[in-house]
């Protein structure tokens, strides 16, 4: 099949999603895939990545395999495609192992098209003996600059793909990201073992996008004040989720719809607000970085940073949810004195001493039981509050050497996790028709479920235990109850609800001696931390070049003009402005004299004076006023408006 003379990929991509045409890059990686070349594709966020890799995955039939971090994405993902009438299926860490039986078995008995996997999965060698018996036509990478040492969120778990290539040798592949330096693309290539890869990649640059640096005193009287001078939805960034309450709070009472977002709430009330902002119901969400992946509205017009991100890379993902209709949107980074030095202590909060770390990592399998050689491939539920409090460690601290040993491969630490209930029928449908003894609260319950949730006979689905509450007209505890009531009957297996976090294994423990935190998982990424920090800071405290052309050199674009919607752009254009009409005074006193006369009358005139009464108002000679008029509409002073004259 050559894509390039049919019209099959447009095809498959009107009859499942219903789109006329693919969006920019789209169709390029597309028909790159479909050649069966390994391909790199740098989108941005919202980009629509997902397009690239599953209109080809149908196409080539069979299964492909996606490979994501983001367990929370991976199942939005599968429930859209499932939404679509598409098959599909995931695998990570946060399942049981019935769940993960299930999925197995979906995928050898050729009932899935998509597999959606974590990346610690891979180390798993039944998994990967299961891969050899399944027809595998692709190989997809998400979020691929994890791979990257160089890369801002790296995880060593990505290197188990090295093992996936070796189990489907002559795979093609396709890596994605958003955001990737030179060195960051060069080294995705390089671990992915990708051989002569299309690069395909969209320019940085956006722009219908306004970089604005605003030095602050007082920040959240400055995101009123923003808020209250533009319009349409709008995003606030912040590093506390304290924060995101206070400032909510602050602009309900002001007159400004707003609500809180952060990875404690429910997923419930997650996707509550996110549903009203969305909607337009709610203008503001004010938000840690937990909000915002996989989130594609396109009119929001202001995102505001209230804190500084800890590199570009994250800033550009997170400021680029702005104007993603191409429309005039505004991306705000607040600064004040102090921000320096708080982004530089991150620094030395995110590496503690060696030791320090070794330690935690026993008392974390002591916590837990886990004895020597033991533990692999096991989840266990780990209450972070309570282990700090246990050995009076802080908690920051504590945190960072838990993360620093996930980067090491010792454990996967999920510190927000919302394991939403699921449920799945165990018999068949007459079993269920002929079931007797069973209170009236859980048949009602029973019926509920079988309204809501159609594939639950097929597959475990995730259920609210509020929604069914609110259709049958049951308690949230009597609805609990009944679940159980149907689950000890053996009818269906219920998982309930778990929002305590939890630590995976995917190995073995060691003994203290043996936990080994490289150079490469300390120093080196303590080094490359450091210049992502100077890197930010230098963007958010040096006003000597254009916002956007710095991100761009970043990146690895260059740009030879300014991009004249930046705050330095801006404040560049208006000294030129300034100088032209000082050059005027000293060139011609009188000239000067009825230019400022003339810009004093039109602020007297809000809606403008056409040429004559302007000439009468001021007495003036009418070839120095045309003069005077000409030269302040080409400076942006003025505008002329249906034969009158404006001030800007």
């Amino acid at each position: 099949m050559k894509p390039a003379t049919t019209d099959l990929p447009l095809a498959v991509l009107r009859h499942h999603w219903g789109y006329d045409s693919f969006r920019p890059l789209q169709r390029e990686i597309v028909d790159s895939v479909l050649d069966g070349r390994d391909t790199l594709g740098l989108m941005p966020t919202g980009g629509g990545k997902s397009i690239t890799f599953q209109v080809p995955g149908l196409i080539l039939g069979g299964v492909t395999i996606v490979v994501t971090p983001l367990i929370s994405l991976m199942k939005d993902q599968v429930d859209n495609l499932r939404r679509h009438r598409i098959k599909a299926v995931c695998l990570h860490s946060g399942m049981t192992l019935r769940e993960r039986n299930l999925a197995r078995e979906h995928l050898v008995n050729g009932n899935a098209r998509f597999l959606y996997v974590s990346p610690e999965r891979l180390r798993n060698q039944t998994f990967l003996d299961d891969l050899r018996r399944i027809k595998v036509n692709l190989i997809v990478v998400d979020e691929a600059h994890c791979i990257s040492q160089w890369g801002y969120d790296f995880r060593p778990s990505y290197l188990n793909i090295g093992r996936l290539r070796d189990a489907l040798p002559g795979t093609p592949l396709l890596a994605l990201t958003a955001t990737a330096t030179p060195e960051v693309a060069d080294d995705i290539c390089s671990q992915l073992r990708m051989k002569d890869p299309d690069r395909w990649s969209m320019s940085f640059s956006r722009t219908n996008l306004n970089y604005i640096v605003r030095a602050s005193d007082t920040k959240i009287h400055d995101v009123f004040h923003i808020l209250s001078r533009t319009s349409g939805s709008s995003i606030v960034y912040v590093r506390s989720r304290k924060r995101t309450v206070d400032i909510a709070d602050y602009l309900n009472s002001a007159g400004i719809p707003a609500a809180a977002y952060h990875a404690g709430l429910t997923a419930e009330h997650k996707e509550e607000r996110q549903n009203s902002w969305i909607a337009g119901q709610t203008r503001v969400m004010v938000a840690t970085n937990a909000f915002g992946m996989g989130i594609d509205k396109p009119d929001v017009r202001v995102v505001i940073h209230y804190d500084l991100p800890p590199s570009l890379e994250e800033y550009y993902q997170e400021a680029g949810r702005a104007g993603r209709d191409g429309l005039t949107s505004y991306a705000v980074l607040l600064t004040a004195d102090a921000d320096r030095a708080t982004l530089r202590r991150r620094v030395t909060e995110t590496f503690p001493d060696r030791e320090y770390i070794k330690k935690v990592y026993e008392r974390v399998c002591n916590f837990l039981h886990i004895s020597i050689d033991e533990g692999y491939d096991t989840i266990r539920d780990f209450d972070f509050e309570k282990f700090c409090l246990t050995f009076h460690y802080q908690p920051r601290q504590c945190l960072a050497a838990l993360h620093l040993l996930g980067q090491a491969g010792y454990i996967d630490f999920a510190e927000e996790s919302d394991r939403r209930s699921r449920v799945m029928i165990t018999v068949t449908r007459e079993e269920l028709y002929n079931a007797s003894g069973l209170s009236a609260e859980a048949e009602s319950t029973l019926r509920s479920m079988l309204r809501r949730y159609p594939g639950i006979f097929a597959d475990y689905i995730t259920i609210s235990e509020t929604e069914l509450s609110s259709a049958t007209m049951l308690g949230e505890q009597q609805i609990y109850d009944s679940l159980l009531e149907l689950n000890r009957a053996k009818l269906i297996s219920y998982i309930p609800r778990s929002r305590t976090p939890y630590i995976y294994f995917p190995t073995a423990r060691e003994e203290p001696r043996y936990v080994t935190i490289g150079k490469d998982i300390y120093e080196k990424r303590r080094d490359i931390m450091k210049r992502r920090v100077e890197a930010m800071v230098d963007y958010a405290f040096n006003a000597g070049e254009c916002r956007e052309n710095r991100m761009l050199a970043y990146f690895g674009e260059k740009k030879e003009c300014g991009c004249g919607r930046c705050d330095v752009c801006r404040e560049r254009k208006k000294r030129k402005q300034y100088h032209g009409l000082a050059g005027i005074k000293k060139r011609n006193d009188e000239l000067a004299s009825l230019m400022e006369r003339t810009l004093e009358f039109l602020r007297s005139r809000p809606r403008g004076a056409d040429f004559r009464i302007i000439e009468h108002g001021l007495e003036a000679e009418g070839a120095d006023l045309a003069l005077c008029l000409s030269h302040l509409c080409d400076e942006g002073f003025a505008r002329l408006e249906k034969g009158a004259y404006i001030l800007n």
